[in-house]
């Protein structure tokens, strides 16, 4: 039996991927372990490696086109297999896409001897009748809120699957589908039920607004549609609150300017270098790190059965990378140096750009840090990125009036705020975890011992 290759699940939150490129052809002799295609999602590109030795065949992922995680893409058949090709009945890609954008993939079936049943290699295409209904979770919400039998829905998606369309076709023609429940088992008086959360505007109602020919459409990607919903699903179950002040940089400057001055010199393929290159943003992130230890409490995740409580800060850091952001993670920020923990930030920011982090380099941590001092922004307010409770939006350092003991004199001064998961961190412990940063920015030389 050939070998299946499938589109792996790479990320935590990975639902669809695409190739981005193939590295073997149809027909090709491969090996394990050799490079087969790069997966692109949301955040990395990543080489998929080859699960047998054999000759690849029937290579239906296409390049650029979302795929479901799990849907084959290729089969291997070892050296004594006999080929035989995908029924053209089951095995053509339909060249419409589906729901989300995917390409159906194929069912790897041989055709069988007349008067005997089709057996395919591939696992899950037993008849529906013995489970529940395969469908999107769209198509499902859908379906509920129309009243629909899911099961009574003949599936037009992959191994059947219902999609939004099958849906939509049911609903219109009100005879493709049995309701889930008859006019007479509804009870007369049903108690009110909440109001619909709002919805956007539909793609038709947006463009409408425009005039024809005025704009250009350019589709998604992976990682926009991700940041898209992981910042919706941010804002609608994250009770956010906000809190901001000011912190002294002067010390911190001039403690920059010592340490960087007495980096010791070391041979590189470019000439001499300094060892390491410290950035007010590799102190903030050891500043931010040291004051969720000195307030543990507000080192912490919130589930819905217990406070998580850390031991480590791990510290996030937002990257700008073509087409969005990621955070690469500084791992036990606590105990690193800040030589240490600015060359790291430097190897995985350059990573991050180039799309080729791993993805234990920017999942989990206990919090993130994001600085547009460097644009010029005075402050902002920052969206918490699950599972942290907290994230620290860092504005510009500029010189200002401040008044100390009835003086005015010039200072300069940097604008942050911390904003907070109100169900782990309530306003005082956030209150309390912004003051031990401020110390330990308007007085550098802890971060040193």
């Amino acid at each position: 039996m050939p070998t299946e290759v499938i589109l792996p699940k790479v990320d935590m939150d990975m639902a669809t991927g695409q190739i981005s490129r193939w590295f073997a052809e149809e027909g090709a002799k491969v090996k394990k372990g050799d490079v087969l295609f790069e997966i692109e999602t949301d955040k990395a590109a990543m080489e998929i490696d080859a699960p047998a030795s054999g000759t690849l065949r029937d290579v239906t992922g296409k390049e650029r086109v979302d795929i479901p995680v799990g849907e084959p893409v290729a089969w291997i058949y070892a050296d004594d297999e006999v080929y035989a090709p995908i029924s053209p009945l089951v095995g053509e890609m339909s060249a419409k896409p589906t729901e989300g954008g995917a390409v159906p993939p194929t069912s790897h079936s041989v055709a069988p001897p007349s008067g005997l049943p089709a057996i395919s290699p591939t696992r899950g295409e037993i008849s529906q009748s013995q489970g529940p209904a395969r469908a999107t979770p769209l198509a499902r919400r859908l379906a509920r809120e129309a009243n629909l039998d899911l099961s009574a829905i003949a599936g037009s998606g992959p191994r059947g699957r219902v999609v939004r369309a099958d849906v939509e076709a049911a609903v219109a023609g009100k005879g493709a589908a049995t309701p889930a429940q008859t006019a007479a088992e509804i009870p007369a008086e049903l108690p009110s039920a909440p109001s619909p959360a709002p919805r956007p505007m539909s793609d038709d109602q947006v463009l409408k607004l425009f005039a024809e020919g005025s704009y250009e459409l350019v589709p998604h990607d992976n990682m926009r549609k991700t940041i898209a919903r992981r910042l919706v699903e941010a804002k609608s179950t994250i009770p956010h609150f906000y809190l901001t002040l000011d912190c002294e940089l002067d010390a911190l400057l001039a403690l920059r300017t010592q340490l960087n001055a007495a980096a010791p010199m070391r041979k590189t393929d470019k000439g001499e270098a300094p060892a390491y290159k410290l950035s007010v943003n590799d102190m903030v992130i050891k500043a931010m790190a040291m004051a969720l230890m000195a307030v543990p409490d507000a080192n912490a995740s919130w589930t819905e059965s217990a406070m998580v409580k850390h031991k480590h800060a791990d510290v996030g850091v937002a990257v700008s990378i073509p087409g969005g952001l990621i955070t690469p993670i500084i791992r036990h920020a606590d105990e690193k140096t800040l030589s240490v923990i600015s060359n790291e930030m430097k190897d995985l920011a350059s990573r991050a750009r180039s799309r080729k982090l791993k993805p234990e380099e920017y999942q989990g941590g206990t919090t993130a840090v994001s600085n547009l001092g460097m644009f010029g922004i005075k402050d902002f307010a920052a969206v918490i990125n699950p599972p942290h409770a907290t994230i620290l939006a860092v504005g510009a350092g500029e010189e200002r009036a401040v008044v100390k003991k009835g003086e005015i004199r010039i200072a300069t001064v940097m604008s942050v705020t911390l904003s907070t998961d109100h169900r782990a961190v309530d306003g005082a412990l956030g209150a309390e975890l912004l003051g031990a940063f401020k110390r330990l920015i308007e007085n550098p030389m802890g971060m040193l011992v």
